[in-house]
């Protein structure tokens, strides 16, 4: 059996920062990070767009507002301190109608109160940014939107983390959690002194081994991008986004600029069956098959938080010529592009309230003086990773004292 002061679970880029925060915190204490896969990011965080988000689309009481804006400023100065890739390219948001530009004004609104900068636009001055734009009256540019390479980040963590004494063990699922924290994993046994769950798709399994997340279920969304093959065509200088509805977690196709100069539309947002139903039957698990798809099929008939209509929407955008028709109502010449080539999928973790029926738009942490589980980091989980994790550690301290 091993020892430890800290065991984290998961090794994504929630788990390796709250490891990070860990070590700055303690440099003389043994901290361990296990993972279930060979090599660290194998799901949500290894399949990100590599955009840093902003902080406009949320209310400013939420910790998404304050998180996305920090993280957004934290990892710009992580890049420029190690050298790593980073594009600050900005995003423009364009609504297509008269209901979208009252929109636009209220997400201008939480831009400021958010402390966010951001600058609404005329037609003429988006043009002289993106002639190809299509304008209904103005636009909303946030220059500190950016994008950067989550696998070079996330091997830079790693290298971080373990030059600062921490340990990793890759191929070493939980399994369970006897008393006295004690963690039976595959191959391996933890005697730890504190425990934090990272574990992203399973968080509310290993959650309810500590008997926490009693009324939560992880409701996987699938998410992929088209790729452009057309490499000769002039590509926008930023991330182009439509307005979105702020009531739904999900912000609409739109065009990002990839870390390999490339394009990409999308992503899909659709109800995957099982929790790593990335592609086929690859994954697949009789249990959480009927237990997932049990769960969607009672929020399509109780619609819950509009999943009918949402379900409906992403159903139409698993076609290539329904993905590019929402592209053209932001940018004229979409086609001309040739997105053609599905880009590597991903499944975004959505926390449900099983008795509410609602799906948690926040981050979601629940914990004792034993253990702290992270139920609820979805988008724009990846950007607010550096403040998350201090949050995190805060809250362990707070539980201990």
């Amino acid at each position: 059996m091993q020892t430890c002061d800290f065991l984290v679970i998961g090794a994504g880029v929630v788990g390796l920062t709250i490891a990070r925060e860990l070590t700055y915190r303690y440099p003389d204490v043994r901290i361990v990070v296990i993972d279930k896969e060979k090599l660290p990011a194998q799901h949500a965080s290894g399949r990100n767009s590599g955009v840093l988000h902003s902080g406009i689309y949320y209310t400013a009481d939420s910790l998404k507002a304050r998180f996305t804006r920090n993280g957004n400023l934290a990892w710009q100065e992580y890049c420029s301190e190690r050298g790593l890739y980073i594009d600050n390219c900005g995003k423009l948001v364009l609504p297509r109608n008269r209901d979208e530009l009252e929109g636009l004004y209220q997400l201008e609104q939480r831009g400021k109160q958010n402390g966010v900068e951001v600058h609404l636009l005329d037609h003429k001055q988006v043009l002289e940014i993106e002639p190809r734009a299509r304008i209904y009256e103005q636009a909303l540019f946030v220059p500190s939107t950016s994008t950067v390479d989550p696998l070079e980040l996330i091997r830079s963590l790693e290298d971080e983390f373990k030059n600062s004494g921490g340990t990793i063990h890759y191929d070493c699922k939980f399994i369970s959690c006897k008393s006295g924290n004690i963690v039976q994993a595959v191959h391996e046994r933890f005697s730890a002194g504190y425990i934090i769950n990272c574990a992203g798709l399973y968080a509310e399994q290993v959650a309810q081994a500590f008997n926490f997340a009693q009324d939560y279920l992880m409701l996987p969304f699938k998410g992929v991008y088209l790729c452009s093959c057309n490499e000769k065509l002039k590509r926008p200088g930023m991330h182009i986004y439509p307005m979105p509805d702020l009531n739904n977690p999900f912000l609409g196709v739109h065009f990002t600029r990839t870390v390999d100069g490339k394009l990409k539309i999308g992503p899909t947002a659709f109800p995957a069956l099982w929790r790593e139903h990335y592609k086929g039957i690859g994954g697949f698990k009789l249990n959480e098959f009927f237990r997932i798809a049990g769960i969607e099929l009672k929020l399509l008939f109780n619609n819950s938080n509009g999943f009918r209509k949402l379900a409906w929407q992403e159903l139409r955008k698993q076609w290539k010529s329904k993905l590019i028709q929402e592209a053209q109502s932001l940018l004229r010449g979409t086609e001309r592009m040739e997105f053609d080539l599905w880009g590597r999928p991903g499944i975004r973790a959505q926390l449900l309230d099983v008795k509410s029926g609602k799906l948690e738009m926040d981050f979601v942490l629940e914990g004792d003086n034993r253990s702290m589980h992270v139920l609820n980091a979805v988008s724009p989980a990846f950007t607010s990773a550096i403040p998350f994790a201090a949050h995190v550690v805060n809250e362990v301290e707070r539980r201990n004292n």
